[in-house]
Order: structure tokens, then sequence, then C-alpha cells
């Protein structure tokens, strides 16, 4: 199946990841190494997977996290790295979809699965009164002029974002209140862009849906989209463009100025079924929704792009749905 138009078509290919089946509730991001593997987490346990670009699962290992959530690769020197942002908290099909809970954590991985650096919460008075829940991680990454500095979105507990040198020692925090926009709810990914002169930290607000832009220094720059934009979940780049996955329903692509060009597997209206992203039984528990459908997205979380174009978006819902998008 063919969707979007002109020099943003793509085929798409459904069911592309052989993963092993499960009910559990898929909610996590999506990675691409330089030898174009792609990186994800499994619907239920926290083991991290590795394909090929056809699908073929090519190893996995368990990642000891409650839940691994937003998923970001770096490179230092010849050596890739794992940064993942455990939520702390998991909604599990052995419980009935309630979610299991333990501590929070951002942790730092080599490919294959050894632990590198953990970042625990800051010891920060806005803790007092709010959870931590880490949900992404942006490296201002050295090989592409940066200091290394690590950038921490706290999307689903205090909704701000952290700062820590590439050694991990806490340096600051914003939350919004820099600037004109107001403050962050629910900054659930972050995003070093790095395709101008300047290079700015991408911010997907997403409950206020909009993004905003920073530089590297915490100071607020502009914000857009809440014009066009509902849930912003994730970025992605090619060349000059930006891909921005939202929750509800559907892709948006960007061009270098920020403005929509294309919508692709747009499906809004799937977000009004009552028990989205999933279904309800008759007793009023969470079910898998029927409302799949191949060229309409359900509820995109995650999204990469690989050296082709080529995209791989990760839903939210339970079963999970791993979609792969041709250029064409």
């Amino acid at each position: 199946m063919r969707i979007g138009k002109g020099d943003n078509s793509y085929q798409w290919i459904d069911n592309w990841a052989k993963s092993p089946k499960s009910d559990g509730w898929a909610h996590h991001g999506v990675a691409i190494t330089e030898a174009g593997h792609i990186i994800a987490c499994h619907q239920e346990q926290t083991t991290i997977q590795t394909f090929d670009g056809n699908g073929n699962l090519l190893s996995s290992w368990e990642s000891g996290l409650v839940e691994a959530h937003g998923i970001t690769i770096v490179k230092e020197d010849a050596t890739e790295y794992l940064w993942i942002a455990d939520t702390g908290k998991k909604n599990l099909a052995s419980l009935s979809y309630e979610k299991h809970e333990d501590t929070p954590q951002v942790v730092k991985f080599t490919l294959d699965g050894q632990r590198v650096m953990n970042i625990q919460q800051p010891d920060l008075p806005i803790y007092d009164s709010n959870n931590y829940s880490p949900t992404w991680i942006a490296v201002n990454e050295e090989r592409t002029g940066g200091n290394g500095d690590i950038w921490v979105a706290d999307g689903y507990g205090a909704s701000c974002i952290h700062r820590y040198d590439k050694f991990g020692n806490y340096i600051s925090t914003i939350n919004g209140e820099e600037g004109d926009a107001g403050l962050f709810n629910c900054p659930h990914s972050i995003f070093i862009d790095t395709r101008k002169s300047n290079t700015e930290l991408y911010i997907a607000d997403r409950s206020n849906g909009r993004v905003q832009v920073y530089d590297l220094e915490g100071n607020f720059k502009r914000v857009f989209g809440s014009d066009f934009f509902t849930s912003p979940s994730g970025f992605a780049i090619h060349e000059n463009l930006m891909i921005v996955a939202e929750l509800k329903a559907r892709l948006v692509i960007l061009n270098i100025d920020d403005e929509p060009i294309e919508y692709l597997g747009s499906n809004i209206e799937v977000t009004e079924v009552e028990g989205w992203p999933n279904n309800l039984n008759k007793k009023g528990e969470p079910v898998p929704t029927a409302f799949l459908r191949p060229g309409k997205f359900n509820s995109p979380h995650g999204l990469a792009v690989d050296k082709d174009k080529n995209l791989y978006v990760a839903e939210w819902l339970i079963g999970g749905r791993f979609t792969k998008l041709k250029k064409i």
C-alpha cells in the first residue's frame, strides 16, 4: 500500500518486525545503528531487540528495566551506545494492564547490553510534590561539534527537562517558564537538531499540542505547531526534513522552516473510540483494538529513519504494531 504523495511517498509494510507475539502493552521508541540495524523493545518484557531492514530478529538481551521507553543512539569515538529512559512504570497484562511501578532511571548501554552509566532522579525541590518518570534522552554529541551534554526529559513526572554534563553531573533544569510559551505539559520527547548552523533542542510539548525550541544553553528560542499539531511524541530527520510522530494517529513531515508539508497515515477519528488506543470489553477492561488498518496509524509513539530514508514507526497499544514505511 502506498501512502503520501510526490517526494514524500512510501510503501506501507505492515507487521514488518518478526518479533515474538505478545499481549503486552507496547510503549517504546526506536533507534537505528550505523550498520542499519533497528533497535526497539519487546511489547511485554523489557527485552531489547535488534532487527535487520527486513524485520528479521538478529539478537535480543534483557535490559533489567521496568519500561524501556525512549531509545537514543550515540557514537563516541568508534563505539555506539544506547541511552534508554526507563519511566519506572509499565502496564502489565499479568496485572490486567494496571501499572507495575519501580525505580525510574536513565541508563547508558553498549549495543550488546552492558551497563555503562546510570542517571538517577536529581535532588531538586520540584520532586517534593512530583514524581520522576523520564521519557527521553538527547545528547549533544561531540562528533557533531557538541560538548557531550545529556538532556533528560521528565515527561511523565514533573514536566521538565534536566541537563547534565557528559559525565552525568547535573547542570540545570528548564520547564517552559524561560520563554513566552509557558510551562511544558508532558515534554515527551526531545531531539537535538543539527540541520542548521546553530544547533537546537526540539521539545515535543505533547499535552500542549506544540513544539518548543531552545538553544543548547537552555534559552528559549521559539514555539510552533499549535495550529496543526495535536500530540507530538517523537522526532526523526533525514536531510532537511523532520518527521514528527503524533500519538493521535499520524506522522507529520516538516520542512526546515518548521512548516508542515505532508501528513502520513492520518486516522484521527480512531482516537475517539472508547478505550483508545485499545478497545474495552464488556467489563470495561482494555483489550486489543479491532480498528488496525494498513495505511492508517492508531497511536504512533516512536520513530526512526535509516540512511535510505525508510521510516520505522512503533505504536502505543496492546500487542504493539511496528510498521516500516519504505521510501519510494
